[in-house]
């Protein structure tokens, strides 16, 4: 999935800008982005601040990486299990 060239504090500054009564298609065209990726911001971060912000992308990052090694761990048993049920194969 292809990363976002805003940071975090841009993201929440435009946000900012919005609720101080900017017009979402104003704030689009100003920092040259689709109203899609507005309203997909304001869905996840909308109401969070800075810190938030970074918190809940540090969250993602952990869960990523997570996911990751939950998957390689199950392609590793299950390598293991079809090892092992050769074997016993092979003993009968």
């Amino acid at each position: 999935m292809k990363r976002t060239s805003f940071t975090d504090e841009q993201i929440t500054g435009i946000l900012a800008e919005h609720e101080a009564g900017a017009k979402c298609a104003d704030l689009c065209r100003k920092h040259v982005m689709s109203e899609g990726t507005f309203y997909n911001w304001k869905a996840k971060f909308g109401g969070m601040t800075l810190s938030g912000a970074k918190r809940l992308k540090a969250l993602e990052d952990e869960n990523a990486k997570l996911k990751k090694l939950l998957a390689e761990q199950m392609l590793d048993l299950s390598a293991m299990t079809e090892l092992v049920s050769k074997k016993w194969r092979r003993l009968q």
